[in-house]
């Protein structure tokens, strides 16, 4: 919780207007470490931002998962599917879809939305115009910063994995 209240504390008067985060417990609190730094009402929890769906692979420790779909998943994110879960370009929609809706609904307020790595590497992919099949060609660390502008001419992306603590 230490890292996240430093996060809070690094975007304090950056404009952030709302918060939106993952429904999960670690988005939710570090979410709420922003709020209390930034001044802001509590998050609202909003399931577009949740991880992607992991299916068999739940709860597994990554040590443990190794086969075909395993390396499939690693080589071809574009395409392949994580056994009873989702395929990265399902996720992809569902975190670029809310973005859009955001964009135009929320025209010129800046919205911090706390979501997980590959979840922001697909957002990212999309404002890039990045295959998907490429996503693990740069990082996002924990309670780092990346930062887009988007609107009805497209989005552009203003910084990526900042360490703000």
């Amino acid at each position: 919780m230490a890292q996240a209240a430093a996060l809070g504390a690094a975007l304090v008067g950056q404009g952030i207007t709302r918060i939106e985060c993952s429904p999960l417990t670690r988005t939710c609190q570090t979410a709420q470490a922003i709020a209390d730094a930034c001044g802001l009402p509590a998050p609202t929890m909003v399931d577009a931002l949740v991880e992607i769906d992991m299916g068999d692979w739940t709860g597994a420790a990554f040590g443990t998962l190794h086969g075909p779909a395993w390396d499939a998943w690693n080589n071809r994110r574009g395409t392949a599917r994580i056994p009873g879960g989702e395929t990265m370009a399902e996720a992809q929609a569902r975190i670029v879809g809310h973005i859009e809706r955001l964009a135009r609904d929320a025209d010129g307020q800046v919205i911090a939305l706390v979501s997980h790595s590959d979840m922001i590497r697909a957002g990212v992919a999309h404002v890039l115009g990045l295959s998907l099949d490429n996503l693990l060609r740069f990082d996002i660390a924990p309670a780092s910063v990346s930062r887009a502008v988007v609107g009805d001419w497209g989005a552009k992306l203003l910084s990526l994995n900042e360490r703000m603590c």
